[in-house]
């Protein structure tokens, strides 16, 4: 009895750092919540994704079934968030990652079956999971120049803030002509669903500048409310049925709230079917565009996450590198092994930072509520992108503000910064722009003859980069 009572006595706060961090336990909690309702959307949106596609066999994924996919996907993301919560205490969240899965649904799918097209992202997470345990992944991080990782985060910041004007509606995809994207319809603001983001955006920058506690939370919840009055009344209808329809959901109260998950997709994969049906080069070229497009998205968004969060240390890296990164390893191979593609880090979290979110204990609240969602999809379902991508543009914002950590006087730093920043938006791509960033680093030391300060790891980051983006013609060239 004596030995036991001098064990010193664990708690929620010391575990999980809470007070030593500057934050409190209602925090971390509506941090949590904030994220979900942020990124809820994966479990209505992966799947709609994966179905999309046909494997070489002709067939899609469970045969059509929408909620297998929705269950998993949301199993998945709830596990690998408490994982990443209680192992790495980092507020970082864990889904499906867009992007990764339509590459699967429409480039590797279509060349084997789905069983072995997931077999090839287990793959591909065992790979990057080896490279983190000899400590190769890690050492890449620490080789980045600090004033790079903040070009990184202040590009995501404008990235995730045009994801969130885009899938409101606000800003759209013009289809045709020399510009891409314009104001909403024709350029003009039209249909109820854009108005309900343009109130969503507004309530939500009013509680924040008079500093309302939960005001992310507070918009989210409340915006939602008006979505499903506004779509009772006006009927304003999918996005797939006219062009000023909601633009993923319809949020309409379900008939049943409640329903068990559907886990058939869960272990249905080929490891090594892949390397019949396709060949070996094929293999190899889809895990190389997997693992680098993986590989630096996570450092992107861990970086972000931490700078916002004020945890990163004087070289720019965050508390628990390594876990954060084993946790991110582990969950691409479990994204297979699920069924739902690789998971990934999601920079959604910076929602539920900026709601005050600073340890893991936030990520536990997310892996939960992702967790039950598998038993209450039809009730998330009801959350329209309008109502929670307002969070998105709020926390690009915030995200913008370390741009003065560069030295734009500096060309040197100041260019592949730039080009970080701007790349990540206009392409659609956290990795295009890290890459478009680290290759214009080290041609510009090269030019200068300063060959000797180029991280002998950012050259080969580099070169590998300059494979990526030729990865087409090279494909094609061998296959």
């Amino acid at each position: 009895m004596q030995a036991s009572a001098r064990l010193p006595r664990v708690t929620l706060d010391s575990y999980f750092q809470i007070s030593r961090r500057g934050s409190t336990i209602g925090q971390e909690v509506r941090g949590g919540i904030v994220t979900f309702l942020t990124m809820a959307y994966i479990i209505v949106l992966n799947p709609i994704i994966l179905l999309q596609g046909r494997d070489i066999d002709g067939h899609q994924l469970a045969g059509g079934d929408f909620a297998a996919i929705a269950a998993a996907t949301a199993l998945a993301a709830g596990v690998l968030t408490l994982l990443m919560g209680v192992v790495a205490n980092y507020p970082l969240a864990l889904a499906a990652g867009l992007g990764l899965n339509a590459f699967v649904t429409f480039s590797i799918a279509s060349k084997m079956t789905w069983a072995d097209a997931m077999g090839l992202v287990v793959i591909e997470g065992l790979v990057i999971l080896v490279l983190v345990l000899t400590g190769f992944r890690e050492a890449v991080f620490r080789a980045v120049p600090a004033q790079l990782k903040v070009a990184i985060s202040v590009g995501i910041g404008l990235f995730i803030a045009l994801i969130g004007l885009v899938d409101s509606g606000f800003v759209r995809r013009t289809g045709a002509g020399p510009v891409p994207v314009e104001l909403g319809v024709a350029g003009q603001l039209r249909g109820w669903p854009v108005l309900v983001f343009v109130l969503g955006l507004a309530l939500l920058i009013g509680l924040y500048v008079r500093k309302v506690r939960g005001a992310i939370l507070i918009s989210i919840v409340a915006t939602t409310l008006v979505a499903i009055v506004v779509e009772k009344v006006v009927g304003a209808g999918s996005v797939v049925e006219k062009p000023t329809g909601w633009s993923l959901n319809v949020p309409t109260w379900p008939k049943d709230v409640f329903g068990l998950p559907d886990l058939q997709l869960i272990g249905h994969f080929n490891l090594l079917g892949s390397w019949q049906h396709a060949g070996v080069v094929t293999v190899v070229l889809f895990v190389f565009t997997l693992m680098l497009a993986d590989f630096f998205d996570t450092m992107g968004t861990m970086t972000a996450i931490g700078a916002e969060a004020g945890l990163l240390d004087e070289d720019g890296n965050p508390p628990n590198t390594r876990m954060i990164l084993v946790v991110d390893s582990l969950a691409a191979a479990a994204g297979g092994a699920a069924s739902v593609s690789s998971n990934t880090s999601y920079i959604e979290s910076a929602s539920g930072v900026a709601e005050g979110a600073r340890t893991g204990l936030a990520s536990v609240v997310t892996g939960v509520l992702f967790l039950l969602a598998a038993f209450f999809a039809p009730l998330v379902a009801i959350i329209p992108n309008e109502a929670a991508v307002p969070a998105l543009v709020l926390v690009g914002f915030l995200m913008m503000q370390q741009v003065t950590g560069i030295a734009w006087d500096d060309l040197e730093i100041a260019i592949p910064a730039f080009l970080t920043v701007v790349l990540m938006p206009f392409t659609y791509s956290i990795s295009a722009g890290i890459g478009a960033g680290f290759i214009a680093w080290v041609l510009i030391k090269l030019c200068v003859g300063k060959a000797r300060e180029i991280h002998p790891l950012m050259a080969v980051i580099a070169v590998l980069f300059v494979v990526y983006f030729a990865i087409g013609p090279i494909t094609d060239w061998l296959t």
